[in-house]
């Protein structure tokens, strides 16, 4: 077994898969309507699906935000340069609500960021 993909619901899809690709730097893999049951699915990712987990994005027609919810954490990234990795963020509008720094009760240098629907991602160095 081998772990495929983590699904978001996202209330505009043309502007989570720009932050999923013009902010974090993924490809989009594929996207598909899906007219009778009113819905969108979208794949983006680092990495081909048949080597690696994605994102699936979802959008249902006619619904425009979520609640998120307490349950959900975030999706972790690895990166080379933090510091560098934020400033490109930055640069390119997306929102590093976390500046890099050493994790609480720990040494990890972690920072955090949010997609346009809410979702934490956090970047986490040398991984």
């Amino acid at each position: 077994m081998r772990m495929l993909h983590t699904m978001l619901r996202v209330g505009n899809l043309q502007r989570s898969i720009d932050f999923y690709t013009k902010v974090l730097g993924m490809k989009l893999l594929r996207q598909k309507d899906y007219p009778e049951g009113e819905f969108t699915l979208a794949f983006v990712g680092y990495g081909e699906e048949s080597e690696t987990a994605v994102i699936e994005l979802t959008h249902n027609w006619g619904t425009d935000s979520y609640d998120l919810g307490n349950g959900f954490g975030h999706i972790a990234l690895g990166v080379d340069d933090i510091y560098a990795t934020c400033d490109a963020i930055k640069q390119r509008g997306g929102r590093v609500t976390r500046e890099p720094g050493p994790m609480k009760h720990g040494s990890t240098v972690i920072a955090f960021v949010e997609d346009p629907d809410g979702y934490k991602i956090e970047l986490i160095q040398g991984r």
